[in-house]
Order: C-alpha cells, then structure tokens, then sequence
C-alpha cells in the first residue's frame, strides 16, 4: 500500500463532519512537524485551523497548498455500500467519505511538501500548507478568520493551489483559475393580513412582491466576463401564507441567491437589487450574506507552470475554467494572491460511496511535488 493512499485512509477514518476537524490535523502537523515544517494550530470558535511553512534561502514567493479537513455528512448510512467512515478499496476505487472531497488532496499535499523538503531544502521562498475544519459549512471561522489574521500581521502569499475536486474525466483535465462570488439574500416583504373577500381591507404581499421578482428573474446582469459566465440570479424558495386559501397574508419570505463575475461586488448588486424590489414593495427587509467575492487569476507564471504539468499528467492541454461553486480560495485571492484549483474527478463529491481512483490519488503528490519544484526550486 502506497504512503498517500494509507494517509488517506487514514484521514477518512476520522470522523470529521463540519465543523469538527476530529484530530485530522494533529496527524497532518505530526508529519509535517517531523519534516521540518512549523505548524500553527489557528483555532477560531469551534473551527480548527491549520498552518505549516518551511523556509527555504529566503521568504519570497510563497507557494501555498490549501484544504480542508472537514466532509459533509453521509447521509443515510445503509445506502452505502460500507460505512462511510470505513476506507475501503474496490475495483480500483478507494471509497469512503471525503475520499475525493478532500482528504486524498490533502494526504496528497503533504506526501509531496515532506518530499520536496526532503529532496529541495535549499528551494526559494516559502511552501506553506493551509487546512481548515470550516470550508464545507459556514465558513466563518476558517479561512475567513485565517485571512483576517494573515492581513493584520502582513503575511504574504504569492501563489495558492487549493485540492479541490476539479478534474472533469481524468486527472488533470481542468484547471480552475478563478471562481464567481456568491450572495444570498432573505427578502421579507410585509403587508396586512386579512379575508380574500375584503382585499380593500388588506394589503397582499405577494402581489407586491411578483413583480418584483419577475424583474430580478428576467433581469441580464452582463454578458459574462473573460471566462465567467454571464451572472445568474435565481429565486430558490417563496413561503406566504397560513395554509388557508381565503386568508390574504401578512408576509412573505422569498430566498435568492446570485452568482456573479467580476463584472460585480457585493455591495452593487445588493443596491441594484434593492433599487428594483423599492419600486414595487412599501415594506420590506433584506438580509444579505456575502459568501465571497469572485477572483480570477490572469494569465501569468502559476497558471503558465500549472498549464504544463497537467498537460504532461493529463496527455492533453487542461481545459482552464472559472465555473463551479464556491471554494476557501475566495479569502486568500483579497490578500493579493493568484489562485488556482488543481485536484481529482469530482464525479462522486458530497454523494453516496464518494469515491476517488487509486491511480490517480498514488499519481496526485507527483502532480504536487512537480508544481512545487518548477515554482520553488
């Protein structure tokens, strides 16, 4: 059995449902500790950080591997074919919660930052290791309050490869150099309850709100940017009234989420939207929650290093995208970091027997290693 794949197993063993990192990380500064890394617990809340740095001739550029320790949960155990939390290796296939998403990344990186100590001592700058145990929840006390802590002291990161899944069919068949924001909204609209006989006698909140929401729906936000799609908002739950179909109600609540490019921040789309929905409700309160802001890595020696080493894993130059979710690379990309998200196929991520190949996690500390090398060494 290879050394990533046992620490893999390993790390899946520990029973690390988000936020509790379950003693994933006092294995990872062990190892790394043992390689000469200094390791700092971060712990913010409930949510346990870690970060790991050796130094070589100097302390620039700084090349940072980030992940997380944390998995969802699993879901209905009796539909897996073993336990979830039980490693097991089937048809070429290790299966186990975070198996892919992300514990064989994480293994993976620090199989790779112990041999590339080991063999490049001398290397330039600084290779660092950033795990949490808050990237798959709220991701309030995880690398959110980790960048907070880095700005306040001036720590510097150049480059950063987050583990991610991002691989489409074959390792190394994408390379994920930038991501959209992400901005939830909680509508509240309030108006009068009362009888549908008598509606002079009340004010419906739903009536007020449809057009509203039939403008933010219909609306074009842009026409995309660079490699971003164009942005999207969409309406994810409506809940009025009191179950009865001849009472107007007092309230409505209305959730909505966008998904924007760098076209955007934040603080714009929440008063673009809020121009809209003024326009058509008397009464009414928003509660915003800023995700992360979109960041987008331009064309330059990270993406130039990653695009040639996928290409010689991957047989073929990587498709370079920006799609997909959220990840904890939207906390270190404001610090002035080029980011980038390099990991295995995320075919079975967050599903019943997740899973990762077996050639591909033994190929993924080689797939590391080398980006370190060309960056550092």
């Amino acid at each position: 059995m290879s050394d990533v794949l046992d620490f893999t197993r390993a790390l899946i063993e520990q029973r690390s449902l988000t936020p509790d990192d379950a003693g994933c990380q006092a294995l990872i500064a062990a190892r790394l500790s043992a390689a000469g890394f200094a390791c700092e617990s971060m712990r913010f809340g409930d949510v346990d950080n870690l970060w790991a740095v050796h130094v070589g001739t100097n302390q620039e550029p700084t090349l940072v591997l980030l992940g997380h320790t944390d998995v969802v949960p699993s879901g209905p155990v009796e539909e897996w074919t073993n336990d979830p939390f039980t490693p097991d290796i089937r048809d070429g296939k290790l299966y186990g919660r975070g198996a892919a998403d992300m514990k064989g990344s994480v293994a993976a990186f620090v199989v790779a930052m112990e041999r590339f100590a080991r063999e490049h001592a001398g290397h330039r700058g600084r290779v660092a290791l950033l795990v949490t145990s808050d990237e798959e929840g709220i991701a309030l006390d995880g690398v959110r309050k980790v960048a907070d802590a880095f700005r306040e002291r001036g720590e510097r990161i150049d480059w950063c490869i987050t583990g991610e899944p991002s691989s489409k069919a074959t390792l190394g068949d994408l390379l994920r150099v930038g991501r959209r924001g992400s901005l939830s909204a909680t509508l509240t609209v309030r108006g009068i309850q009362g009888h549908v006989a008598y509606p002079e006698r009340a004010r419906n909140p739903v009536h007020e709100a449809m057009p509203a929401l039939a403008e933010l729906a219909a609306r074009r936000w842009d026409d995309g940017y660079e490699t971003f799609p164009p942005t999207s908002l969409q309406i994810s739950n409506i809940l009025a009234g009191t179950g009865a179909n001849n009472v107007i109600p007092g309230e409505l609540q209305v959730l909505f989420n966008l998904r924007y490019n760098p076209h955007w921040d934040a603080a714009r789309l929440e008063r673009e939207c809020d121009a809209i929905i003024a326009r058509h409700c008397s009464d009414y309160a928003i509660d915003w929650h800023r995700s992360g802001e979109p960041f987008y890595t331009p064309d330059g020696e990270l993406r130039q290093v990653c695009r040639d080493v996928l290409k010689e894993f991957a047989g073929a130059a990587p498709e370079e995208s920006t799609g997909g979710g959220t990840s904890d690379a939207r906390f270190i990309a404001p610090l002035g970091a080029h980011c980038v998200e390099i990991g295995p196929v995320n075919a079975s991520i967050h599903k019943v027997d997740e899973h990762v190949s077996v050639a591909d996690l033994e190929r993924l500390p080689d797939l590391y290693f080398e980006l370190m090398r060309r960056l550092l060494a």
